[in-house]
């Protein structure tokens, strides 16, 4: 234990943060499989903390690391994560297994695990697009050398993933967009762009219907749109039942475990997590973990604000807003802000891939935390380096 504490580099309040997310999954986690349990696995209800313990643990152990590796090899490696997840990803738009109405998932030959391939896409698009935009800043004001070069990657990925998970493509090019601002692109290329989006994914629910791997799911979309907008508690279920959750939780919760509503809840222990934190921890559990995440976002802003190069500075502001905002989408829709889009709670919901590559994204962070701690006492060592002489003649001389 000793040594493991000794070699955890990086911001030790994002480490405590993923500490403190992880105590709140498995409690949550545990307690929401129950029926699951029930149902697939005659009562072993220690089946799925087992099993999601695994998972969180391997995560962890990926998160260090992932924080032990320079961030600027990370650059390399996502041009040849993004490059590879374009076949995945149009392969398991046809192919893949479906899942959650709206989700497609591919299965490893050999070793017969299940992944979704946008979760690396996700996170290899936005680390290509930070490095890119790093290397083209002098060029970023030019439509034609800049502009184009950065959106290509952008819609390719996109618009693989739009068929198969509307959600997860809209949220991504929200968050190219965020990043592509923050890096001094112009206000107006983003505005057609985001235009120019808009106007692909009015073309495609045209055509969706006409495509029989994609009709399905857009008819799912359509009625979760429908639903929200008509607010009918009878079409509205999965929201009624979270709304159920989160009023009786009250300010302390039911305590631990004696959540009823993970008996109704179609996804109590992915999509509607939040709604059983509140219930058994109450108000003051759901702001704790809101709380968490933005001190996750604030400290990765200030690892922004000290990062000396551009790269480091894109690379952590893009991929820790990434993980903040689908938190807070995944939030907004138990609490019945926004339609039920199937965004999980990053390193809280019960998952596989979503988790491990959270916990990529996460050490990544760190690792750039790490260049900016080595930076910063480097320089305070150069700084008692040069003032050493004038303190030793000082003592000499008196």
């Amino acid at each position: 234990m000793k040594v493991i504490l000794k070699n955890i580099k990086g911001d030790k309040v994002i480490w405590a943060v993923v500490f403190l997310l992880s105590i709140f999954s498995v409690l949550a986690v545990y307690s929401s499989t129950g029926t699951l349990a029930y149902r697939k696995h005659a009562g072993n209800t220690e089946y799925y903390l087992l099993k999601h313990l695994g998972i969180l643990l391997f995560g962890l152990g990926m998160m260090f690391l992932s924080h032990n590796v320079r961030y600027i090899y990370y650059g390399r490696l996502a041009q040849m994560a993004l490059i590879l997840s374009i076949p995945l990803l149009a392969y398991t738009l046809f192919f893949g297994t479906s899942l959650n109405e709206a989700s497609r998932w591919y299965t490893l030959p050999f070793i017969n695990i299940t992944f979704q391939p946008s979760d690396m896409a996700k996170l290899a698009l936005i680390i290509y697009l930070a490095r890119l935009l790093a290397k083209k800043q002098d060029e970023v004001h030019d439509f034609k050398k800049g502009f184009v070069s950065l959106i290509i990657p952008v819609l390719i990925i996109t618009g693989l993933i739009l068929p198969a998970n509307f959600s997860s493509a809209a949220m991504l090019f929200v968050t190219c967009l965020v990043i592509m601002f923050i890096g001094r692109v112009k206000l107006k290329f983003l505005i057609l762009f985001s235009l120019s989006g808009l106007m692909a994914v009015f073309l495609f629910i045209l055509l969706a219907g006409n495509i029989s791997q994609v009709s399905g799911r857009f008819g799912t979309w359509q009625n979760r749109i429908e639903n929200f907008s008509s607010g009918d508690s009878e079409s509205n279920y999965q929201v009624e039942q979270a709304k159920i959750a989160i009023a009786t939780g009250g300010i302390t919760g039911k305590m631990p475990g004696n959540s009823t509503q993970k008996n109704f809840l179609p996804h109590p222990y992915s999509d509607f997590i939040f709604a059983i934190v509140i219930e058994e921890y109450g108000l003051i559990g759901g702001t704790i973990l809101v709380l968490l995440y933005l001190i996750l976002f604030f400290r990765a802003v200030k690892i922004v604000i000290k990062s000396q190069r551009n790269f480091a500075a894109f690379l952590t502001f893009g991929v820790a807003f990434s993980l903040v905002f689908q938190a807070m989408v995944n939030m907004m829709v138990a609490v019945n802000l926004l339609p039920v889009t199937g965004q999980t709670l990053p390193m809280v919901s019960m998952g596989g891939t979503s988790i491990w590559f959270t916990s990529i994204a996460v050490g990544i962070i760190l690792s750039v935390s790490c260049e900016v701690e080595r930076v910063e006492s480097a320089a305070a060592e150069r700084k008692i380096q040069k003032h050493e002489p004038e303190t030793v003649k000082e003592n000499v001389i008196a």
